[in-house]
């Protein structure tokens, strides 16, 4: 479906190779087109023009003339040029203008990760990324991918997919990690159920028996025998999402798990088996929780078969265009191949650093397609926060960054509620469990906070 330009050319691949990249990732017209990738090695200048269908003609040495399917593009639109080791765009007195970021411009040199905003189709410039001689990824198809890098990696995981291996998923919020782990449930021939636990959500008093089970009256309240959730999973997978959020006290039992294959009730004297295949997610370095002596390096090891890290949407926008068109097809599959979007609309939508990750871009299109009825998606369709973005704020993983931000956070809504719990819980989203657990990591007392 997404075919590269790459095809045919001598890109110089061997040796593993490096270059800059230029991205064809959307066209607000046609949002569920293909994207295409074409490495700028082979060439000294591309020539963007108008023309009845995609192509590229390379007949002239070092120059290749990129016509692109466009209507708003004028015939000699923008030229691309090589200057020493960097890439300069020009206008060439196109009528609609070139843009990169959003600014108008007639002469800038390109950085990488600018978008290019040529009549309605949006391109991506990469300065520096590795040869691959096919680079799109859809064996895993709710997270497709353009990125080198990142298409080796699902290519891997499909792979290991049917096998028993532990997969430990790592990435920001809302980078697509449980569905990654869905994904690989439905590869994996597993005829038992997908069954997901947010270790952070658990009730301390209860996790073990929320997990493992219970006998009949193994402590208060055990009115009735309890199966847990890794029995529940037994023939299928076992997804423990926000894992560095596990009690420490509660580790060795997961640990029997993974290396026996065995699960102990509470209360309980004889071990049960159990098969089930563990994928583990988290937005947090366990390495940096084993160093501070909240996690286990045994249990950290033998969750990490296989490691995989998801970037943030922000860190491959060359993936945005492939994202909208499966959310699009997904969420409006009726009228996915009519659907348009008017030009402020999709500035907005790459202009935008996605802080919340693909699951706030799913958020926005399906309300903008609700919104739009049958018509082309408006700018007014869109979150208002989208079409007065602040200034690109930089996103890391680093998790003490995102520990720091996420006390901030806390201290600042406990002092808006007056250390009221219940109400943080809703204003951030999250169970009123959630916010204790991370209360007590972060030693804050609500009491501090009623005044």
């Amino acid at each position: 479906m997404h075919s590269t330009l790459t095809e045919g050319f001598d890109s110089g691949s061997e040796g593993g190779q490096r270059a800059a990249f230029l991205y064809r990732v959307f066209d607000a017209d046609r949002p569920t087109a293909a994207s295409a990738r074409l490495s700028l090695y082979p060439f000294d200048e591309l020539l963007f023009g108008r023309s009845e269908a995609h192509r590229a003609d390379t007949s002239i040495t070092r120059v290749c003339r990129l016509g692109v399917a466009d209507r708003w593009m004028s015939g000699q639109h923008a030229r691309l040029s090589r200057v020493l080791r960097s890439w300069v765009l020009e206008d060439t007195k196109s009528k609609n203008g070139v843009r990169v970021n959003g600014a108008l411009i007639q002469r800038t040199e390109l950085k990488d990760g600018d978008v290019l905003e040529l009549g309605r189709t949006f391109f991506v410039f990469r300065a520096d990324q590795p040869f691959a001689a096919d680079v799109t990824s859809e064996k895993l198809g709710a997270l497709p991918t353009l990125s080198p890098s990142l298409a080796e990696r699902f290519e891997e995981l499909s792979r290991l997919a049917s096998s028993n291996v532990t997969i430990a998923i790592t990435g920001p919020t809302g980078s697509g990690k449980e569905v990654l782990a869905k994904t690989l449930h439905q590869l994996s021939g597993r005829t038992g159920p997908f069954v997901a636990i947010n270790c952070g959500a658990l009730p301390d008093e209860l996790v073990e028996s929320e997990l493992f089970g219970n006998k009949k009256g193994a402590f208060s309240g055990a009115i009735e025998e309890r199966k847990g959730l890794v029995r529940t999973a037994h023939g299928g997978t076992l997804l423990l999402d926000e894992v560095g959020d596990l009690p420490l006290e509660t580790q060795p039992a997961l640990l029997r798990v993974l290396q026996e294959r065995q699960v102990l009730p509470v209360g309980g004297t004889a071990p049960i088996a159990v098969d089930v295949r563990v994928i583990s997610a988290t937005h947090r370095s366990l390495e940096q929780l084993v160093g501070q002596g909240a996690f286990r390096d045994d249990l950290r090891a033998r969750l990490g078969g296989y490691e995989i890290a998801l970037p943030s949407l922000e860190e491959r926008r060359e993936d945005l265009g492939l994202l909208i068109a499966t959310l699009v097809k997904r969420l409006a599959p009726q009228r996915a191949g009519s659907v348009q979007f008017a030009i402020a609309a999709a500035r907005a939508l790459f202009a935008w650093d996605w802080p919340r990750n693909v699951r706030e871009l799913e958020k926005v299109l399906d309300r903008a397609l609700v919104l739009s009825g049958s018509g082309p998606i408006e700018a007014e369709h869109l979150p208002p926060e989208l079409l007065t973005p602040a200034p690109q704020r930089s996103r890391t993983a680093d998790p003490d960054a995102l520990d720091d931000a996420r006390r901030t956070e806390l201290e600042n809504l406990l002092r808006q509620h007056a250390g009221n719990v219940s109400a943080v819980a809703r204003a951030m989203g999250k169970a009123r469990m959630q916010i204790q657990r991370w209360l007590k990591r972060y030693q804050l007392d609500p009491r501090d906070f009623t005044g």
